[in-house]
C-alpha cells in the first residue's frame, strides 16, 4: 500500500537520504566517486532543497510505502518556457525498485501537469543511465542532447519529452 503527498520543508532530510542511497547505486557504474559526492552536495544541499520547496521553485512529491517515505519526484514549469513542465528529479530507494513506484510518480506528475493546463513534460537523463529505457516505456522520446557543467564536472544528458 502506498500514498503520495506533496513534500514540505520537514521532508528535506528524507529527500536527501533517499537521494544519497539511490545515487550511489544508480551512478556508481557511470561516474567517478568524486563526481557523485560533489553533485550530491551541490544538488541536494539542505538549504537548496528547502528554498526550492519554500519558494515553489520545484514541487516535491513523496511516495510513502506503509507510511515510510521510499521515493520522491520534483517538477516545475520550465524557467524559459512555462508551457513546458520539467521533471527534475525521480528517485526510488533501491529496495523498492521494480515495484512500479517510478511509474506511479511519473503518472502523478503527468496528472498535475495536465491539471495545470500544460501539454508537455520534459526530463533529463544521463546518456548512459538504464533509466532511459524506463522513460521510453513511459512515453518519453529523446528530443535532444545537452552537456551541463556542474562545478568541474559535466552531466551528459538526453533531454526527453512526452506530449500529454
Amino acid at each position: 500500500m502506498y500514498t503520495i503527498r506533496t513534500a514540505t520543508v520537514n521532508d528535506v532530510e528524507t529527500i536527501r537520504e533517499i537521494a544519497d542511497q539511490t545515487w550511489w547505486v544508480t551512478y556508481g557504474p557511470l561516474l567517478e566517486k568524486e563526481q557523485i559526492t560533489f553533485m550530491l552536495n551541490e544538488i541536494y544541499a539542505a538549504d537548496k532543497i528547502r528554498k526550492q520547496i519554500e519558494t515553489g521553485a520545484q514541487t516535491f512529491i513523496m511516495l510513502l510505502e506503509d507510511e515510510e517515505p521510499v521515493a520522491f519526484a520534483a517538477y516545475s514549469p520550465r524557467e524559459e518556457n512555462a508551457d513546458i513542465y520539467k521533471l527534475h528529479k525521480l528517485y526510488c530507494l533501491p529496495k523498492t525498485q521494480g515495484k512500479g513506484y517510478g511509474k506511479v510518480l511519473i503518472n502523478e506528475v503527468v496528472q498535475r501537469t495536465t491539471d495545470a493546463g500544460k501539454k508537455v513534460l520534459e526530463l533529463n537523463v544521463n546518456r548512459y543511465n538504464n533509466a532511459k529505457t524506463f522513460y521510453e516505456k513511459m512515453g518519453f522520446a529523446v528530443a535532444s542532447e545537452e552537456d551541463i557543467a556542474i562545478g568541474p564536472y559535466w552531466m551528459n544528458d538526453y533531454v526527453m519529452r512526452k506530449e500529454l
